[in-house]
């Protein structure tokens, strides 16, 4: 199999188990007999994300984030078309994974909850959603390149990034639903027709994933010279 075609395929693998279970979690949570809370959708997001890393990072280097790949291509540690093929591929995933969702769960459920499609609490301003996206997302890229991308990189494949997640849900998802993944709002929205505030889930992802790069690049990566 042709080496694009492999990373394509674990990249929608990877995105569409992340989006399976964490818009899965968040509609599940609200049946009768549930009682994991924001606990519960918060483990089921980070674990699913821990373990899509882990299993395709030596294909694709496990991004499953059109953000987390902005963020590469914006330091060259992904060519522009790879890039857009791995955001359409996640983009992909994360629709089919929501047209499952709708398929195996109650019709009642999937329409009120709008397949788990993230939403702004109504405390939030739309500026605050943004930083609140943001700075979790940062956080969240920076695992990225600290746990998986750096040469000094700890041997702990995508738990670090998992654990990262989990508690940003924890923080964020009382606020904006803490998506952290424009893939992560775009399926579930495509699917059930809510786009309120989407671009909340574009615009801070990815400021956030471009600062972590940036950083990571210019100042906390090793160089040759230390």
């Amino acid at each position: 199999m042709h080496r694009m075609t492999r990373r394509l395929v674990a990249e929608f693998f990877g995105t569409f188990m992340l989006v399976f279970f964490g818009a899965g979690a968040v509609m599940t949570a609200n049946f009768p007999k549930a009682d994991f809370g924001l606990l519960g959708m918060a483990f089921a997001y980070g674990i699913a994300l821990a373990i899509g890393v882990s299993a395709t990072l030596t294909i694709s280097g496990g991004h499953l984030n059109p953000a987390v790949t902005a963020g590469m291509l914006a330091i060259r540690r992904i060519d522009a078309k790879s890039a857009a093929l791995y955001i359409v591929a996640q983009l992909l995933a994360a629709a089919v994974a929501a047209l499952v969702l709708r398929s195996i769960l109650p019709s009642g459920v999937t329409k009120v909850l709008a397949l788990g499609t993230p939403s702004i609490a109504a405390t939030t301003t739309l500026g605050s959603a943004i930083g609140i996206e943001a700075i979790l997302t940062f956080f969240l890229m920076s695992a990225v390149l600290g746990t998986v991308v750096s040469a000094e990189a700890p041997r702990i494949a995508g738990f670090g990034i998992g654990l990262t997640l989990f508690v940003g849900v924890l923080i964020g998802g009382p606020l904006t639903g803490a998506a952290l993944n424009p893939a992560r709002a775009f399926g579930p929205a495509l699917v059930s027709g809510q786009w309120i505030s989407q671009g909340v889930y574009w615009v801070g992802p990815m400021l956030g994933a471009l600062v972590a790069a940036f950083l990571w690049e210019k100042v906390l990566f090793p160089k040759a010279t230390d």
